[in-house]
């Protein structure tokens, strides 16, 4: 990230500090047209965090990229003493997790295939003969052109891209489409006796929430037809299958509410500017606060994954220290007025991000009688979030596998709960399952498959070290799985 003169009169967007803001800023905005190299340009006024005095720095961000905003933040805590972002400090050299993962995928097969194998879901199909077996894999595409690749494998070794659910021209009628505008995320197929059903999720293209689409065809490789409406609406992310032997179908799914929060603290702390000194202890974290207030109206207009990149930093002054933020917002309660108590109990509600269970109909297109809550975010480990879940059935029990905390970080990582249905209750083993090694950043997204050998092997995607962020390449891994005594091992 270079300081790049910017000339002043071209800024479309002049925006100022709220009033009593501890540290204010001038934040000067253009975005540069489709003609021009840079994705924006800003300058900055704000005080100078070892002098003290007002200083003036011009930025120029390359593009709208993840890395790009991890770029900037990392300048702007030079310049001006705000945070570092996670993935820009001192590289962890000793993690605890010693696990042995083992490299599936770790590069793009084809070229339709942008950025790997995010939320991979592997289902095995048995054919005529015990040996007559294929395994298929489908994955997250983001914005790409072509929407889920599937890849095929008789062995879980040697792998080929051999369709899209979704191919260029082909999208549901009722989703967004397009680079930075879309979202194609996690993509489950399952058999449901002759048919194959892929739930998915997709940004619905007037509102931009996220919701649950369906897509069926007659064999594994497609056509898949969509459904014209989605099956689930209200900005929810990760659906998941379980469907038992009787071909009875559960769908679960997350409600994404870390996506809603931070914004809902933001408005909160400028009606009450106040609350940053008594929330956020640490200078960098208080001047960090006062910055985002500021960029606040501009982000807020900004398409949700760009939005999400502009504001990380000030979410990670609060996942730091979740839980303790969380009951702090609790104890602020007593000593506000009607109107603030109202606004931080709507902060606290969407601090949690459940998931939830549902029977499906027959058809898979709807849902049959009423949710259950399953799981939610409350160990340390988890911060703002769970997501990512899976069931297997072992014998009598039911294990759900799910990741935790920070996609684009280290900390991100793989739970597990155990019950005796599939709609729980739940017990969560206390701390993670699978977590980031030297070689290996954020696992995450597990779903489980039984392997050629008989065994039940867990997959999951992860990043190279240092590399982890939105739309960064995403490897495909595996751990043979145990199940015994009612726990779970990697085997």
């Amino acid at each position: 990230m270079e300081n790049k003169e910017a000339p002043k009169s071209d800024f479309a967007l002049r925006l100022t500090s709220p009033k009593h803001v501890p540290f204010k800023f001038e934040v000067n905005i253009r975005e540069a047209n489709k003609s021009d190299f840079f994705g924006h340009h800003l300058e900055i006024t704000g005080r100078d965090p070892v002098t003290g005095l007002r200083k003036t720095c011009c930025y120029s961000l390359a593009d709208k990229a993840h890395s790009a905003y991890l770029d900037f933040y990392e300048k702007l805590a030079q310049d001006f003493g705000l945070r570092l972002p996670q993935n820009r400090g001192p590289q962890k050299k000793n993690f605890t997790a010693k696990i042995a993962y083992q490299e599936v995928l770790t590069q793009n097969l084809a070229p339709g295939i942008l950025y790997g194998y995010g939320d991979p879901a592997v289902l095995r199909v048995q054919g005529n003969s015990d040996e007559d077996v294929w395994y298929y894999l489908l994955v997250t595409s983001n914005d790409a052109p072509n929407s889920f690749p599937i890849l095929r494998s008789r062995n879980l070794t040697d792998w080929k891209l051999v369709n899209f659910v979704f191919p260029a021209g082909q999208k549901p009628v009722w989703a967004a489409d397009g680079e930075l505008v879309s979202d194609y995320w996690a993509p489950e197929m399952h058999q449901v006796k002759d048919e194959f059903w892929v739930y998915f999720v997709a940004r619905d293209k007037h509102s931009r929430e996220l919701c649950i689409g369906m897509a069926k065809a007659a064999r594994p490789v497609g056509p898949f037809i969509p459904e014209e409406e989605p099956i689930l609406r209200g900005n929810i992310i990760d659906p998941h299958v379980f469907v038992q032997e009787d071909g009875m179908a559960y769908l679960y799914w997350k409600e994404d509410n870390n996506d809603v929060w931070p914004g809902e603290l933001i408005d909160l702390l400028a009606a009450k500017p106040d609350l940053i000194s008594e929330l956020f202890v640490k200078p960098e974290d208080q001047i960090t606060a006062s910055f985002i207030l500021t960029v606040w109206p501009w982000a807020r207009m900004l398409e949700p994954m760009e939005r999400f990149q502009v504001i990380q930093v000030f979410i990670e002054a609060v996942i730091t220290r979740y839980l303790d933020f969380y009951n702090q917002l609790s104890n602020l309660l007593e000593k506000q007025p009607a109107s603030v108590q109202a606004h931080i109990r709507r902060v606290r509600q969407f601090m949690k991000t459940p998931m939830f269970a549902q029977l499906l109909s027959a058809d898979g297109k709807q849902l049959v009688g009423n949710k259950t809550k399953i799981l939610e975010n409350d160990l340390e480990w988890e911060a703002h979030l769970v997501e990512g879940m899976w069931v297997t059935q072992q014998e009598s029990k039911y294990y759900l596998f799910y990741a935790g905390n920070d996609f684009s970080t280290d900390q991100y990582g793989i739970g597990v709960a155990i019950a005796d249905s599939p709609l729980g209750p739940y017990q969560k083993r206390p701390k993670p399952f699978l977590q980031s090694t030297a070689e290996w950043w954020a696992p995450g997204h597990p779903s489980v498959a039984r392997g050629p050998e008989g065994k039940q092997i867990l997959f999951l995607h992860a990043y190279y070290p240092g590399q982890a962020g939105y739309k960064q390449f995403r490897a495909l891994l595996a751990v043979p799985l145990k199940f015994e005594k009612n726990q779970v091992l990697v085997d």
